[in-house]
Order: structure tokens, then C-alpha cells, then sequence
């Protein structure tokens, strides 16, 4: 049996970034205007809010599940 690698919440927070402001590196600080702000339209933030609740739901769930069944 092999077990899939949980990806850690930066990476996944990072993933939902990135899907939703291609422009967006990195979530890191980088100190510089140009970089570290973005002009992006509500709906995008809605998007991109929505789908890191959903990811948050789901691994949320997957760790229920994974903790009733291991008892």
C-alpha cells in the first residue's frame, strides 16, 4: 500500500495562488512593491478564497475519516 504525501499547508495555500493569480511567485515577503502586491479583481479573491476552504474542508475531512478508521 502506498500513502500519498500530505502536502503541507504553505504548499497548498501556494497551489491556490498560483491556479488563481498566475502572476503570483511566490507567498513570500520579497520588500518590494512591484512584487509583493498585486492588482487582482474581487471574484478572482472570491475564487481563490472558496477553493482554499474547499481544500481545507476536504483534508479536513480526509483526517476525520483517517482517525475513525484507525481506532
Amino acid at each position: 500500500m502506498t500513502t500519498k504525501t500530505k502536502p503541507a499547508p504553505d504548499a497548498l495555500l501556494l497551489d491556490v495562488a498560483q491556479t488563481h493569480f498566475p502572476s503570483i511567485e511566490t507567498l513570500e515577503t520579497r520588500n518590494s512593491d512591484g512584487l509583493d502586491f498585486h492588482d487582482v479583481a474581487v471574484w478572482a479573491i472570491r475564487s481563490a478564497l472558496e477553493a482554499a476552504y474547499e481544500a481545507g474542508r476536504i483534508a479536513g475531512a480526509k483526517a476525520m475519516l483517517a482517525a475513525a478508521t484507525h481506532r
